[in-house]
């Protein structure tokens, strides 16, 4: 997904019953466009890559955070898919997981906007997640996350094409791996079928019917 496409998703956000409320003052599209900016002014070379901050605090007006409260939820979890995207395209690592928040300033005014964005390694042991095809996202941590039809699997996929205990997705060293549990019908990631595999950044895993995106972040 382009970052045009996540503009479109952040306009949507205020469509129909918060139309009214957005044709003046601060939007959405104004924030994401402001974040990936703080990202490159603040990202810096690394020893092996370039490293863009991760943690964003976005400061408003009070008149505008009342605006934004009915949609703050979805707000945030598509700004930080927007800095996900940004960072993918440009090629930057993170070094902790993506953390958007929204705070106020009484000092602003309606329209004004500040992004403080800051990198921030406390939770470097999580950078990686999964992201299931409805949306929903699993962090990955130092602990293996086993994908499956049985409820007990850390990732449950409701797919008769799915073993009860399909893949597990494990932690070795600096890297993320796919390891296929000797399903019945396979893993695939990227279209070609693995028994062991390194997750990069964007890879499609699929098992059965289902796809489920790895991000390095």
């Amino acid at each position: 997904m382009g970052l045009k496409q996540f503009e479109r998703r952040l306009e949507r956000l205020v469509e129909g019953t918060f139309a009214k409320a957005f044709r003046s003052g601060l939007h959405p599209v104004e924030i994401g466009r402001r974040l990936v900016r703080e990202m490159d002014d603040r990202r810096t070379v690394g020893v092996k890559s370039v490293i863009a901050p991760n943690r964003f605090v976005v400061w408003v007006s009070e008149d505008d955070r009342a605006r934004l409260e009915g949609l703050q939820h979805a707000l945030l979890h598509d700004l930080a898919d927007y800095a996900r995207e940004h960072a993918r395209q440009e090629g930057y690592r993170f070094v902790g997981p993506v953390d958007v928040e929204i705070d106020t300033d009484p000092g602003m005014s309606r329209g004004d906007l500040v992004v403080d964005a800051a990198i921030d390694d406390a939770g470097a042991d999580l950078v990686g997640s999964l992201v299931l095809p409805d949306g929903t996202r699993t962090r990955l941590g130092p602990d293996p996350v086993v994908i499956g039809r049985l409820d007990g699997c850390d990732v449950t996929v409701d797919d008769p094409k799915v073993s009860r205990r399909h893949a597990e997705v494990r932690r070795d060293m600096e890297v993320f791996r796919v390891v296929d549990l000797d399903s019945t019908n396979g893993t695939e990631v990227n279209g070609k079928a693995v028994h062991d595999h390194v997750l990069a950044d964007g890879d499609e895993v699929r098992v059965g019917d289902s796809v489920l995106r790895f991000e390095a972040s």
